[in-house]
């Protein structure tokens, strides 16, 4: 073998061979290929080189060959089917065990381990440039190997009197294989190997082969080649770039070997090392990643923190951007001191920044990454008030500018990334100052501006009322065709974060801008626009909520809180009715109770969506009589809670949306009227209101004995949430008994009235006066509308002198003194 390279290596440094591939002297000769391929004599010496690999009776004969080649046919040069026709003659265990034998420092090999170690990650650095060759099994297994390399630097060769410690765990875990299934054996090798050397990578970048001598060109402080490292990245990001392979790096120790090439400043460890971690911490890797391998990337996170402070001019202007990539996720708890210290440190960089004259090419960098530091720890380690506001300012001042250019032009890439930033600044600036804007006395959220003034939240609520105006008119001009864009997407939940605090400022503009909103939150719900750009970007951005795949509901989960308080005003809500909102808000709870009904007790997680849309629909039932009784849509929604309610009271998580819906379908059972001529109830209506009474007599604990009624041990943790819709509830279960009397009958058949009547004879007083007023309005229509009921009420009062006593209208109404 040796001789044989030796053979291959002198032809190599012949000067009549090197003229002869490189076209002659001076440039003479067989012309390039016009699309920058081989020149005539390298094909020639290719062909004859594919043909030695094809007729080769060992590795010595296959090694001269493939020298040749890596030497004079760069791969970049190489088309695919060439590659193809060098992986059929050579498969991948040959540069496997190339790397192997460097690994293991054998000095069988005849060429020193640098020269293996050149030799096989050049080959497998161009069969990686084939897609179909980058996913093969066999280059897979080279990536630990490849890994433990660049995270360890060149190879230390191991004293004769002993093998190296990756050598011995190598031939430990293939000495059961059969030597002569050379591409087996191989490929088990380079795992093994390859396994062997990331295990031994350290976080404070030791490793425990290291521990032994070794020659000094091999000591763990010395550099790896250019060329052996750029071949390296080469293979791990052709890897990366498969479907599949940030996932296929991420289980075979990336991100542990590349930090720790970081940390040791080894070769193209900052170019291409970064720009690696990079990618595998992209997208819905990221809080994968994160979890994982917390301290290795909060160390480097740390590094790259004290060098943006240390550097200077653009090279700090394009840390920027770089230290976004490695910025934690908000999802994933790395709290720290080390991390907050990096955070502090960072904005203590930032501040002059922001306050210097920037253009805004040099500005969307900065913004975008004080955006993300907000999203990650709040306003607290920003600075002063006064600079909170200037970032603020900043922000609304960059999107006035790009929002408002003319018509037609169209935002650039770089734009609409800088903008969605500044959207995210303006997000965070919004509860702050809207709750500084109302009232000083109350507690400032952790996340607060700290020691802002009310006049400094009333500057930046200016500035964000100028900046939203921007954002209505941009959105105004939005075709149909663009709703699948993902900026517009940003737009539009930027808006609603705002109209969700604030629907008084610009009312004109807002309303104006209702057939805008309702149509696009429409066209998503009911699949009419394109999603797949919006999954893969809600993937990649999204940072407070889950990393969900898209489901159509998201654009009106944004905008529900402002329809809450649009409707209830009655310019927006007269609008609304025009655009049948009621039915989309229907169409939206059927869609999510599907989705809800078929979970476990267990996984039934509470949706605060639901129960803003109920709210929504509270609105509109309560201030729109004569179109709830009309509307088709609330006859839809009447049917819904029929089926929903029965099983939302056995499913205790869910008990604050099992209340909205109990009070809408007594809400709008009000507003109905008795079967005529004595005609029988639907069942489907008698079927709601059997699982509201059930609801409803589950608040209170009847068994609480004398004393005041407590509230039940299930409804306690949500009592706050659930008892002014209880009491809602109860007010309209009395309209019900107005409107249909045989409700009535309903309530005494179920247990209610007697369970009511038998906890207010044991009880001394209620929770509240509210609760005694509520209880108080329905049992009143019951003694006004039942006379057996009357009875039973004026019966109950008479032996008892509980809480029942207090009641002078129910007293009145059953005639007890």
């Amino acid at each position: 073998m040796a001789d044989s390279t030796h053979v291959a290596i002198s032809l190599l440094t012949q000067p009549s061979v090197n003229e002869q591939l490189a076209g002659g002297e001076g440039g003479e000769g067989s012309e390039r290929d016009v699309d920058g391929g081989l020149t005539d004599a390298q094909t020639e010496v290719l062909e004859r080189c594919l043909h030695a690999l094809r007729k080769a009776q060992n590795d010595s004969h296959t090694l001269a060959a493939l020298l040749l080649i890596t030497r004079v046919c760069p791969a970049s040069q190489l088309d695919k089917p060439t590659l193809r026709r060098i992986f059929e003659a050579v498969g991948l265990n040959l540069p496997a065990r190339l790397l192997v034998t460097a690994v293991k420092g054998s000095d069988n090999s005849g060429l020193p381990p640098q020269e293996l170690l050149s030799l096989g990650t050049a080959l497998l650095a161009a069969l990686s440039t084939d897609p179909d060759m980058a996913s093969h099994p066999q280059l897979l297994t080279t990536v630990p190997l490849l890994l433990g390399i660049l995270a360890n630097g060149p190879v230390a060769r191991q004293d004769q009197s002993q093998d190296g410690e990756v050598g011995r765990c190598a031939e430990s875990k293939v000495q059961s294989e059969d030597s002569s299934n050379t591409e087996s054996y191989a490929a088990n090798v380079a795992k093994s190997a390859g396994e062997c050397l990331a295990d031994d990578i350290k976080p404070d970048g030791g490793s425990e082969g290291n521990k032994t001598s070794m020659p000094p060109e091999f000591s763990p402080t010395s550099k790896l080649d250019e060329a052996v490292a750029s071949d390296c990245y080469q293979v791990l990001t052709a890897v990366c770039a498969l479907s599949r392979g940030p996932d296929q790096l991420l289980s075979r120790g990336a991100v542990p070997a590349l930090c720790q090439a970081v940390e040791q400043n080894q070769t193209f460890s900052h170019q291409r090392g970064l720009a690696l971690l990079g990618r595998l911490l992209s997208g819905k890797t990221k809080d994968k990643v994160w979890s994982t391998h917390p301290e290795e990337l909060l160390t480097l996170l740390v590094r790259l923190s004290n060098d943006f402070c240390q550097a200077t001019g653009q090279t700090k202007l394009d840390m920027c951007a770089q230290l976004v990539q490695f910025l934690p996720p908000v999802g994933v708890s790395v709290q720290s001191e080390e991390l907050k210290g990096a955070v502090v440190r960072v904005w203590g960089e930032l501040r002059p920044m922001l306050q210097a004259k920037l253009t805004p090419r040099q500005i969307g960098p900065i913004l975008v990454l004080s955006a993300c530091l907000l999203d990650l720890l709040g306003w607290e380690p920003v600075g002063p008030p006064k600079f909170c506001c200037l970032l603020v300012n900043r922000a609304c001042v960059e999107v006035r500018m790009g929002l408002e250019e003319p018509l037609g032009n169209e935002l650039s890439p770089e734009l609409q990334h800088t903008l969605t930033g500044c959207y995210r600044i303006m997000e965070a600036a919004i509860e702050q100052a809207c709750c500084m804007g109302v009232s000083q006395t109350t507690e400032p959220p952790q996340t607060s501006i700290p020691s802002i003034s009310l006049q400094q939240s009333r500057q930046v609520l200016g500035v964000l009322e100028e900046a939203f105006s921007a954002l209505m008119y941009h959105l105004q001009q939005v075709d149909p065709s663009r709703y699948g864009d993902p900026f517009i997407f940003a737009t539009f939940r930027s808006l609603c974060s705002w109209l969700a605090e604030e629907t008084s400022c610009l009312k004109e503009e807002v309303t104006g801008l209702l057939p805008f909103l309702i149509g696009y939150s429409r066209s998503h719900l009911q699949g009419e626009s394109p999603e797949h750009g919006l999954s893969a970007w809600m993937a990649e951005v999204s940072a407070r909520e889950e990393r969900a795949a898209w489901t159509g509901r998201e654009a009106l989960r944004y905008l529900l809180p402002a329809l809450c308080h649009l409707s209830a005003e009655e310019g927006p809500r007269k609008v609304l009715l025009t655009l049948d909102t009621p039915a989309l808000l229907v169409d939206f709870l059927s869609r999510c109770w599907t989705t809800t009904r078929g979970k476990s007790v267990v996984a039934s997680a509470r949706d605060p969506s639901m129960e803003t849309a109920c709210s929504a629909l509270l609105n509109f039932t309560v201030t729109e009589p004569q179109r709830v009784r009309k509307d088709q849509s609330f006859r839809t929604l009447e049917n819904l809670l029929s089926d929903a309610l029965p099983v939302l009271v056995h499913k205790p998580r869910l008990l604050v949306l099992a209340a909205n819906y109990c009070t809408l379908g007594l809400m709008i059972g009000r507003l109905k009227v008795a079967p005529s001529d004595g005609g029988s109830v639907e069942g489907s209506q008698k079927r709601l209101f059997s699982a509201a009474l059930w609801f409803l007599r589950s608040a209170l604990d009847s068994g609480s004995g004398p004393g005041p009624v407590k509230v039940s041990p299930a409804w306690e943790e949500s009592w706050d949430e659930a008892a002014e819709l209880w009491r809602l509830c109860l007010q309209a279960l009395g309209g019900c008994i107005r409107a249909q009397p045989w409700i009535a009958g309903l309530v005494r058949e179920e247990g209610w009235l007697n369970h009511t009547l038998a906890m207010l004879s044991q009880c001394s007083a209620l929770p509240d006066q509210h609760t005694q007023q509520a209880l108080e309005e329905a049992l009143c229509a019951m003694a006004d509308h039942c006379l057996v009921c009357k009875k039973e009420i004026g019966d109950a009062m008479t032996t008892t002198k509980g809480a029942l006593m207090c009641m002078r209208n129910l007293k009145k109404s059953v005639g007890v003194n």
